[in-house]
């Protein structure tokens, strides 16, 4: 992988990703859905997830420098 497109996609990768934790800890910490609509375990475990899957491919996209 070129080096350019891939610090791009670690970069948008690893910023969504902190971004995303970083939202679904300060909702849970107040108390706030993180989805309306849907149940607060799930949508928490799913955007934890999500979070993490995402910094996962920003790392891995790194490595590929």
């Amino acid at each position: 992988m070129e080096s350019g497109p891939a610090i791009f996609a670690g970069m948008v990768f690893a910023l969504f990703g902190g971004a995303l934790l970083v939202w679904t800890a300060v909702r849970v910490r107040q108390r706030e859905p993180v989805a309306q609509g849907v149940s607060p375990v799930a949508s928490v475990t799913l955007a934890t997830l999500a979070g993490v899957v995402a910094l996962a491919l920003g790392t891995w996209c790194f490595t590929r420098l």
